[in-house]
């Protein structure tokens, strides 16, 4: 299954990423691409960069000329979408600052989100990057409306407004296109530390709109003072990423590398590793212990599960405190469904507490069959792998068979199995 993997160690801004993912395809197509998207008066420049002794690449993206660098603390060069902002992601700084007082005129141009939309429908890209380049900045309008106490249809769009900060969100809706990954994955993201200087005054990082952003992802301040995580950066990053975890098992292909226009002790960039993971991969094992259920309830929790989509789910009867007796009660899921399943088995259980185990899953590569019998069309499930080869008749086959014949599905199978 193709995979992409973000490592958002230094945070992440709009251009760092966009730079990232244009290490991952052919970056001449990419570019030609967004220059030709008909963005007016925009150029987006591959430039190589080095950050720490790492080569990469730094998106220079300029609207008439010029290039939005944000000369504030932070740095993240070229975020503009920083909400801003500049193109200077991770400068991160930019990212905020709404409008870090850079003294570019263009900076300070106000739009609303349907100017922003009605700016992206008149693109020259596909239909799926206009909906997911709307939806990125649907969320960024709704974090900088909670921060700002106040409709979306009125809030003003400072440096993520501008024509840079577009091509931003708009650059990597169209990466993510190009990449095609089945999943998408990232680790916990740097958020920096310190105080960030924005249109409304001096503001503690995470600056609101990205703390809002940030809500149910894992972050953490890191050792680096400024802002590393940009409002931009966080909403590509809470649009796309299916999991935030460490790194899954994987078969690296390629690795980008996309850097920020400032310079920190530590290599200022997001690295993006695509390959391939096993379709199993890691498990999530959810578990928690229930002794005040009915086994109608637990059952019911049971069917719920399963119709949402876990791989399996099971109780075990144990003895509890004060011997009471209990069971245990557990659910394997991907680590894309965890979130989900917490819910699920917090509405239907009486548990006021859930663990959580990462597995390693190893299993056979499965198939399945039809053939012609003589009761019919059956369906055989076929498993092949490690040096073994199983086969057995799909049981509500066997069971429908056995309900019209009026026989056992014992019999049935026996009788199949002579043919």
């Amino acid at each position: 299954m193709k995979t992409l993997y973000l490592e958002c160690k230094m945070g992440a801004a709009g251009d760092m990423l966009m730079a990232a993912l244009s290490e991952l395809v052919d970056q001449n197509e990419f570019l030609t691409r967004i220059n030709g998207m008909g963005l007016e008066g925009l150029e987006v420049n591959a430039v190589p960069s080095v950050k720490c002794g790492i080569h990469g690449t730094h998106m220079k993206v300029e609207v008439n000329g010029e290039e939005e660098v944000s000369e504030d603390v932070h740095e993240h060069h070229h975020e503009h979408d920083h909400d801003h902002h500049h193109d200077d992601e991770h400068s991160h700084d930019h990212e905020h600052h709404h409008d870090h007082d850079h003294g570019h005129g263009h900076h300070h141009v106000h739009r609303h989100m349907s100017d922003i939309e009605s700016i992206i429908s008149g693109l020259k890209v596909s239909d799926k990057v206009k909906t997911d380049a709307k939806a990125v900045y649907g969320m960024i309008a709704e974090a900088e409306s909670h921060a700002h106490d106040m409709p979306v249809e009125e809030i003003h769009f400072h440096e993520v407004g501008t024509m840079d900060a577009i091509a931003d969100v708009v650059g990597v809706c169209m990466l993510m296109e190009m990449i095609g990954a089945d999943r998408i994955y990232a680790s916990p993201v740097a958020v920096g530390n310190g105080m960030v200087r924005c249109a409304h005054g001096i503001l503690p990082v995470p600056a609101p709109a990205t703390a809002y952003l940030l809500k149910g992802i894992p972050s953490y301040a890191g050792n680096m003072d400024g802002e590393l995580c940009t409002p931009t950066g966080a909403a590509l990053l809470k649009y796309f990423v299916q999991s935030f975890e460490k790194q899954p098992v994987m078969k690296t292909e390629k690795i980008g590398y996309g850097m920020g226009y400032k310079d920190f002790p530590a290599a200022n960039c997001i690295r993006a590793f695509l390959g391939e993971a096993d379709d199993d991969g890691e498990v999530v094992e959810l578990v928690c212990n229930i002794d005040d259920q009915t086994a109608e309830e637990i059952g019911f929790a049971v069917d719920e599960l399963f119709a949402a989509g876990a791989l399996d789910v099971y109780s075990t009867p144990v003895n509890m405190k004060k011997n009471r007796p209990g069971i245990v009660f557990t659910c394997m899921c991907r680590a894309d469904q965890k979130e989900q399943m917490i819910g699920l088995m917090f509405r239907h259980l009486t548990t006021l507490g859930i663990r959580e185990y990462t597995c390693r899953r190893h299993s056979l590569q499965r198939s399945v069959e039809t053939v012609e019998t003589e009761f019919g069309k059956v369906r055989i499930k076929k498993s092949d792998g490690f040096g073994v080869h199983r086969e057995k008749y799909e049981y509500e086959d066997l069971a429908e068979i056995a309900r019209r014949e009026g026989t056992s599905v014992n019999a049935v199978r026996d009788s199949l199995k002579k043919k």
